[in-house]
């Protein structure tokens, strides 16, 4: 990784507050810091186990880049990510169940709050439930998004031994809208599939962050990975789309998205398996992989020439 990858400045963020379905959503925007025009706007969707901010804002001393949106705003890009209803600063009634249908929802009021800042279709990338949500937003509303990121995303489930243990739960996931979640709870994430890979020095900043805003979560998005998969169809999403997973993803299996992958129609897409990486990408040893990957992807030009009609 060279020295321009690395180089990232703080940039100041911005609150914002709108509603989805009659709730309130907060929006967390952090404009491009860069000289010349946006390269873009980026839409960040997190997961089930944690809201947005200690997912795509990590602040950690000493390192800025540890922080997404800051590692895209110092190279150009507009960057917003939101809470879904039922995590962070965001409606968290006990009504909430925070179902992958209500976070693609969440996603579409995100897009319209931010059209009205920053005109154009988004760029979007989602991790785990976040992909799956992307993946419903983008095929609900394939004209907002022009290219779509989906990174340790399940399909159909098959071949997902995370899914596998926690279906044997599924009774107790659908017995109450919310799970308490704590650090026992958190470190579980970074060491269930390989442990070592996470960043040491992002781990308990991370963790804290995400414990700040939260002390339950919403178990919709579980329930639907246990027992609604398949959720979304890849011929309905027209857009240029990337696949991300890690090697030692023990959600998103391998066949699974491969199948998913060849449905794709559009040819711009790619499928990219990431080295040493484990399902919190971001906050991997190997993080700077993970954004350049993006990095490369959301930069692409549009093809010059398709071919023929079929």
């Amino acid at each position: 990784m060279t020295d321009d990858m690395r180089h990232t400045i703080r940039t100041e963020g911005r609150a914002h507050r709108t509603t989805s379905q009659g709730e309130e959503i907060f929006l967390w925007e952090k404009p491009s810091s860069a000289d010349g025009p946006t390269r873009g706007t980026i839409l960040f969707i997190h997961g089930s186990s944690m809201a947005s901010q200690p997912t795509f804002d990590l602040q950690v001393e000493g390192m800025p880049e540890a922080s997404a949106m800051d590692w895209f705003a110092t190279r150009g890009f507009h960057t917003w990510c939101f809470d879904c209803r039922g995590y962070g600063r965001s409606y968290k009634g006990d009504d909430v169940w925070a179902t992958i249908a209500d976070g693609a929802a969440d996603a579409a009021a995100a897009s319209d709050h931010i059209r009205e800042h920053t005109p154009g279709p988004l760029l979007v990338y989602g991790i785990s439930s976040g992909a799956l949500r992307a993946a419903a937003f983008a095929q609900n509303h394939p004209d907002r998004v022009s290219r779509l990121a989906l990174d340790a995303m399940v399909w159909t489930g098959d071949g997902s031994p995370t899914l596998t243990e926690r279906r044997k739960k599924l009774d107790q996931w659908r017995g109450t809208t919310r799970r308490p979640t704590n650090e026992t709870f958190m470190w579980s994430i970074f060491e269930r599939d390989h442990p070592g890979t996470v960043h040491e020095r992002f781990a308990q900043p991370f963790i804290d962050q995400v414990l700040a805003l939260d002390d339950s979560m919403p178990n919709g998005t579980y329930i639907d990975m246990c027992a609604n998969l398949p959720l979304v169809d890849p011929e309905k999403l027209p857009m240029a789309t990337a696949i991300l997973r890690g090697e030692y993803d023990g959600i998103a299996g391998m066949d699974d998205l491969l199948a998913f992958f060849k449905l794709l129609p559009n040819a711009d897409k790619e499928f990219t398996v990431m080295p040493g990486i484990a399902h919190a990408s971001f906050a991997q040893k190997n993080f700077l992989l993970v954004y350049q990957i993006l990095h490369s992807f959301y930069s692409r030009p549009a093809p010059e020439y398709r071919g023929e009609a079929s």
